[in-house]
């Protein structure tokens, strides 16, 4: 122990523990600074004269298209919609993933429970009413603007469907003070403004 406390009084030891620190300290200081240049470049915003294309497939109704499987919103715990706009009970999910069309609960573009701004208070219906080929402007709108702000959470998207299951999600705009919904009722939206703000 006496050992011990003697070498640490000793101006060489301390160099050696000091340099070692300060080598520890600048190493990860370049790597965490490199892990951020490289966050930077991936985020980087383009140039307003260089457009994002946008390669989102607007599927127009045409119920000639023979589908053999179907994506689906598979979240829902009883509703589920499927990318055809199909909002269906879990119970008539076909095997391919695509909602029954002949089961009596099933309908396709269906926007009960959405209000005129866009907004629903359920994600299934959110999604559907999304679908309908007349939401195609709205959309594209949509898509114009957020070229420049969202580009980065919206170059991922390949077509309507994804589109839609992207807008509907509940997101930042949905709430105010970080925890509340901005409109608990209505807050999956696919239109271009946030829920209204409903007073507390």
């Amino acid at each position: 122990m006496m050992v011990l406390r003697r070498l640490l009084r000793k101006r060489w030891v301390l160099g050696v523990v000091f340099g070692l620190s300060l080598i520890y300290f600048l190493t990860s200081t370049l790597k965490q600074e490199e892990r951020t240049i490289r966050d930077r470049t991936l985020l980087e915003v383009r140039d307003s004269d260089h457009r994002i294309l946008w390669k989102v497939r607007f599927n127009l109704g045409n119920s000639s298209r023979q589908i053999t499987q179907c994506r689906n919103s598979i979240q829902g715990k009883t509703l589920l919609t499927d990318e055809l706009g199909y909002v269906c009970e879990r119970k008539d999910l076909l095997v391919n993933g695509c909602c029954n069309v002949n089961a009596p609960s099933c309908r396709q573009y269906i926007c009960k429970s959405c209000l005129a701004n866009g907004c629903c208070s359920i994600y299934e219906y959110c999604v559907s009413c999304c679908l309908q080929p007349d939401k195609q402007p709205v959309l594209e709108h949509f898509l114009n603007r957020a070229a420049e702000g969202f580009q980065n959470l919206f170059t991922a998207v390949r077509d309507h469907f994804e589109l839609c299951l992207a807008k509907c999600r509940t997101s930042s705009q949905s709430v105010q003070h970080e925890n509340t919904y901005r409109n608990p009722q209505a807050k999956h939206c696919y239109g271009e403004s946030p829920p209204e703000l409903l007073p507390l």
